[in-house]
């Protein structure tokens, strides 16, 4: 009787044992989701053009010269919007 006792338990605990292998253990998955983050970081800072300095009685020669010297002021900051506008598309 003992020996009929020693197999049901050594075949329930066999069967315990065995069931625990069946179930799959969860997986981590790694889920993109994607999130909104604004496009322009940080906008360049405006120069300060000559010809807004210039008093409205400036000589034309006066305010020809601030043009002038605006020009290439002009042309990288507007060659830095563009590229923020850029970085957006």
């Amino acid at each position: 009787m003992k020996l009929v006792n020693l197999t049901k338990l050594a075949s329930w605990a066999a069967a315990a044992l065995l069931t625990g292998c069946g179930f799959a253990l969860p997986i981590t998955q790694q889920v993109d989701v994607p999130v909104y983050v604004p496009c322009v970081k940080a906008t360049p800072a405006r120069p300060e053009f000559e010809l807004d300095k210039l008093s409205l009685d400036a000589a034309d020669g006066e305010k020809v010269l601030a043009l002038t010297r605006n020009w290439p002021r002009g042309r990288r900051y507007e060659e830095m919007l563009e590229a923020v506008v850029a970085g957006c598309l």
